[in-house]
Parts: structure tokens; sequence; C-alpha cells
């Protein structure tokens, strides 16, 4: 109640401020009146004295009847004009703002006393005139005759001055003018009062119109100013005025990024996140912002019968408000550099586009909008032609990827990474739809009839058969090493495998694909194990390490020489894969548990066997010189930190291709960004 009472009183001296300007003003203007209605008045008098002179001296000349019929519309002249002197009075006092109809009436009055007055003059001076060439040609010579000529020009030149007075209110700067300039300023200030900052819930905007008070205000002064020729200066007050308003309202959205220039960035992963805000703003921009002007528009002209123009104010609205910057930034995308991520964006901003074609029909139909449909379907030729061009491509690109070297650690390729993460994008539901309804398009330009799905499906089926092969021709650059591409072959047919079940990718690649896959596993972990740890076990062989047989004496030379044979192979191998990689976690701890298998039970039971006969002395053989020999335990410890995740290798935790892009071509040092994708 106190906020509502403090409301009120805040309203209350707005309105005595505004009350008090309005007296100051008004005051100010009748002192300008006084001395204008004296001189007026003057003028009357001396006009009104004249006539009756003239009249009661006329008999002289026989000019009786010319003046008699003079007379009459004088009087009524001079009745008039002091009818528009109180009107002109009435019209610099009043206000409309105040009282809008009160102020039309006044306008109204005023033009037909100005009129009429113009009539009545013309006649007066019709008959002066005769009276005036009557006297030329048939008075006598005297100084009556001259009293008389120079009275009656006298008549005339006030009776041409005031015939001029509908001219003068009606010129620049005259008081009809002024008037029509107050109703322009009243229009363009009902106009402002509806804006988004007084609308508090977006989802009324659809519903929102003019007040009918201010709707019929407008009407009326739109009706006037049409009938004074001033329809064009309507139009142009609508068209300012609203345009101020939504250029206000977008501005307040952050739009700068919409200027951005091409030479100010190559790669959409620049702007990839004003590619998102830009739709946000365009969904905005069109279903409210755009749409309420619209109803406005149509509102205030076509259903005030101006069927022809309302449509035009609406399209100079949404391009002088800045729509066709939007347009500039999806054209300014599509000239980007091609690269694999700009597909997504691209479908991101055609699926922008297509879900407000709706909207766009409707509010953007008809001819006055024929520059926003150019621009918008011309944006949408480019984002169309952009993203099946880079879609028609991957395969290519993927194929042209053959020729490059494989990871030096036999780690996850990033080829593979990014292409069956890119590849599984491209196969969920909201992509894929997308791209199959692109490529329809595309192919219906050229009189081509396809499933877009089933076109994309094989596709991706395609590229994916043309990474594996990529796969096993760069399995072949590790050269004799087998146990190195062995492994780099695990590693990727491990992501593969496992990485893709339960994802759009796996479905569609097939069972008997992925278990293919699984069967590589199996089969390359065995040839990495076979040719390197498998090895070891062998070294601690226990043949011939008796002197005799049957009998317990132990060839300590043997002995000792194995041990060193074993310890100097597993020095080897570990320094061998200290720099290799498994690239993921569950791989690496299954591995680390087979070699353990492999190497620890025959290591710890050789050494609990044999390793006290290598030393000096032949005492117990559980108190064996542990210095000269690693323990089973800290060997355990070796192999644990060798199948340690390494910190910085690519591919070792889950990322989306966006991200996967980026971190490649900050990680690659010959990477070519003008390629669709990361080198291998």
């Amino acid at each position: 109640m106190e906020e509502a009472f403090l409301d009120n009183v805040a309203a209350a001296r707005k309105l005595l401020r505004s009350s008090l300007e309005k007296s100051m003003d008004i005051a100010s203007a009748i002192n300008e009146i006084d001395p204008r209605l004296e001189k007026r008045s003057q003028r009357l008098a001396s006009l009104q004295e004249t006539i009756k002179i003239v009249a009661s001296k006329c008999d002289l000349y026989d000019i009786r009847r010319h003046l008699d019929r003079a007379i009459g519309p004088a009087a009524a002249v001079l009745k008039i004009f002091e009818v528009v002197l109180q009107l002109q009075d009435s019209l610099i006092l009043s206000d409309p703002a105040l009282d809008l109809q009160g102020y039309l009436s006044i306008i109204q009055r005023t033009e037909e006393a100005a009129h009429l007055l113009t009539d009545n003059c013309k006649l007066v001076i019709l008959w002066l005139q005769d009276a005036l060439q009557f006297l030329q040609e048939n008075a006598a010579a005297g100084d009556d005759r001259d009293w008389y000529l120079q009275n009656i020009t006298k008549c005339l030149n006030i009776l041409k001055h005031l015939q001029a007075t509908e001219q003068r209110l009606i010129l620049q700067g005259g008081l009809l003018t002024q008037a029509f300039d107050k109703l322009e300023d009243e229009f363009g200030q009902l106009l402002s009062e509806i804006s988004f900052s007084s609308i508090d819930d977006l989802s009324i905007v659809s519903q929102t119109s003019f007040p009918l008070f201010m709707a019929e205000n407008l009407h009326l002064i739109i009706e006037r100013l049409t009938d004074s020729n001033r329809l064009e200066n309507c139009l142009s007050i609508y068209v300012e005025v609203r345009s101020s308003i939504v250029t206000s309202t977008l501005q307040g959205q952050e739009l700068n990024f919409l200027e951005i220039s091409l030479s100010q960035f190559d790669s959409v992963q620049m702007v990839e996140g004003y590619i998102d805000q830009w739709e946000e703003n365009l969904q905005f921009a069109v279903r409210y912002v755009f749409e309420m002007e619209y109803r406005l528009c149509c509102e205030m002209f076509k259903k005030a019968g101006f069927d022809d123009v309302w449509m035009d104010c609406f399209a100079k609205i949404v391009v002088q408000s800045g729509f066709c910057n939007f347009i500039k930034f999806g054209n300014t995308v599509c000239g980007c550099k091609k690269e694999a991520i700009k597909l997504l964006k691209l479908l991101d901003i055609f699926a922008a586009l297509n879900r407000l074609r709706p909207e766009f029909n409707r509010l953007f139909s008809g001819k006055s909008c024929l520059e926003i449909q150019e621009q918008t379907r011309d944006l949408i030729k480019k984002v169309i032609n952009g993203a099946c061009e880079i879609f028609w491509e991957l395969l290519i690109q993927v194929e042209s990827q053959r020729s490059s070297t494989p990871p030096a650690d036999a780690s996850l390729s990033r080829l593979v990474l990014f292409v069956t993460e890119f590849c599984n994008l491209l196969l969920e539901d909201e992509y894929q739809s997308i791209l199959a309804q692109v490529l329809e398009i595309h192919e219906g330009w050229n009189n081509r009839v396809l499933e877009g799905e089933e076109v994309v499906t094989g596709q991706v089926r395609d590229i994916i058969n043309a990474l594996e092969l990529n796969l096993q021709t760069w399995a072949k650059s590790y050269g004799n090493d087998d146990t190195l591409s062995s492994l780099f072959l695990l590693n990727n047919s491990w992501y593969l495998g496992n990485n893709l079940k339960g994802k759009k990718l796996g479905e569609v690649m097939g069972e008997n694909w992925l278990r293919g896959h699984e069967e590589s596993m199996e089969y390359y972990a065995a040839v990495y194990l076979r040719g390197s740890w498998g090895k070891l076990p062998a070294l601690l062989d226990e043949e011939d390490l008796t002197l005799y047989p049957g009998g317990r004496a132990i060839n300590r030379e043997l002995v000792e020489k194995r041990l060193q044979e074993f310890n100097k192979a597993f020095d080897d191998m570990y320094r061998k894969q200290t720099n290799w990689v498994f690239s993921d976690k569950e791989l690496r701890l299954r591995m680390f548990q087979i070699v353990v298998q492999i190497i620890i039970p025959p290591y710890k039971n050789y050494i609990h066997k044999y390793a006290s006969h290598a030393g000096d002395d032949g005492n117990d053989s559980d108190n064996y010189n542990k210095d000269k020999y690693i323990s089973p335990e800290s060997l355990e410890k070796m192999i644990g930190s060798l199948f340690r995740h390494k910190h910085g290798k690519f591919g070792s935790a889950k990322c989306t291709p966006l991200a996967a892009a980026a971190e490649i071509s900050n990680a690659v040092p010959n990477y070519n960004p003008q390629l669709l994708l990361p080198d291998y």
C-alpha cells in the first residue's frame, strides 16, 4: 500500500510539473498574440470606416449599386476574420496531447473559416473592382473622384491581404502547418509508448496491440494528416520511431559479434560460440520483436484502410533495425575455410532457419520484403551447397591421409578418434535428419531424387571402411617391428570395438563389424605379447642347472648367467616401451595384468629356487643378495610404471569432435589448416 501511494504521489508531481510547463507556454503565446490582435483590429476598423465613408458619398458618382453589393459581403468578411483570429488563438493555446479530438476540431474549424474568408474576400473584391472600374471610366475629374479611387484601392489591398490568410496558414511556418507538425509529434510520441521494455512477459508479445484509446487517437491523426497530404510524413515517422525501438531492443541482446568480418577469422572454431548465440538472437528477433512489429503495422495501417503501405512500413522497420546483419553473419560463416567442423555449424544454421521458416514465410512475404527474401534465400543456398560439398569430400579426405605417418608411440590415431566421433555425431537423430534434408534439397535442385538418410549411412560406412584401410597401411610404416605395429593396431581396434558399442555408428556398422574388431583385439594383443614380454620367461629355463642327475649341486655360473640375461632383456624391453602408449585405461589395466602374470610368477619361482646359488656363498636360499638382483615386488612396480597413463598423449580421454579438432590443430606441428581432417 505504501509503495502504491508513493507511486501515485510521484505521478501526480510529474503531472503538475507538466501542467505548469504548459501554462507557461500558453502565457508566452498569449503575450505574443496581444500586439497582433491590436494591429489586426486597427486594420479592420480602417476597412470598415472606409467602406462606410465611401458608401455615404457614393451618390455623387452613381456607383451606389456597385457598393451596395460589396457592403454585405464586406461585413461578413469582417465577422469571419474575427472568427479566424479567435480560432487561431485557440489553436495556439491547445495541446493535442491533452485533448486530441478538441485539437482536431479546432483545426477543422480554422480551415473551414479560412476557406470561407477566402471565398467572401473574392466576392467583395469583385464588387469593389467593378466600382473602381466605373469610377475610372465614368466619373468626372475632381478631388472627390481621387478620394474615392484612393479609398477603394485601399480597401482592395486590405481585402487581398485577408484573402491570402488561408494561404499563409498552410505555408511553411504557418499556424496550420505548425498545428500539423504538433500532430506529427504527438503521433511519434504515442508510437513510442509501446516498447519491449514495457512488456514483462515475452510470451504475450504475439498478442500485443495498441491500447484501444491509443489506436483510436493514432487513426484520427493519420486520417487528419492524410487529408492534409501528409501521409508520407506519417509513414516516415512510424518507420523512424518503431525502427529506433526495435534497434534499441536488439542492441540489448549484445549483437556486436554480427559485425565480425571474414578478415578477422578464417576458422569456424573461432566463432563457434557466436553461432549458437546467433541462433538464439535470430529466434528472439523474428518470433518476438518482428512478430510484434508486424502486428502493430497491420493494426495501424491495414485495418485503417491503407492496404498498400503497411507492408512497406514493416519491411523498412526490419531492414533499418539491422535484420540484414543476421544474414551477413551467416554469409561470413559460409565464407570460412572448409573443414569438417564447419559442416556441423552449417547444419546448425540451416536448422535454425528451417525452424523459423513458417515465420519467415508469413512475416516477409510480398513484394515489400523482396530484399529480405532474396538475402535469406541466398544464405540458405550457400549453407546447403557448403554443407554438401564438405560432406561429400569427407571420404576423399580420409583416403588422402593414407600416405601419412602413424604416431611413433603406437597410440590411438587422431584421425580415428576424430572421424568416428564426427561420424557418430552426424548419425545422431538431429544431425542425420537435417543432413538428409539438406542432401535431398541439393539433389532436388539438380532434378535428382535420393533418400537422404540412406545416403548418410552409406557414406559413413564408406568413410569408416576407408579409415580401417588407412590403419592397415599405417601399420606397415613401422617396418619390421611387428610388436609396435601390433600395439598400434591393438589401440585402434580396441577403440573401434569397444567405444562404438551402443552408439549410432556402431549400429550402422553392424554387430558383425563390432565382433570382428573384438577378435582383432585378441589377435593383436597376442602378437604384441608374443613378440615382447612373452619372450622373457624362456630366459629363466631350469635345464642343465643341476651338475649331476638327481643331485643337489647347482651350476652357479649358469644360474647367474640366465638371471643376467633375463635382467638385460627386461631392461631392454622396458626402455623400448617407455614411450609406447596404451590409449585406453581399461586396455592398460588388462595388459598390465597379463604382463605381470607372464613375468612375475616364473621370475619369483626362479629367484626362490636358484638366486642363492648365484652368489659367493651357498647358504639358505631365502637369504639371497637382494641388492644384486631385483625383487619380484620391484619388478612388478616397474611394469606398473610402464603401463601407467602417460599424460599429454592424445586420445587418452573422451572428447567431442569440436574439442578434438581444436586439440589436433594445436598438437600437430605440421597440421595443415586447409584440410578437412587432421593429419592421421
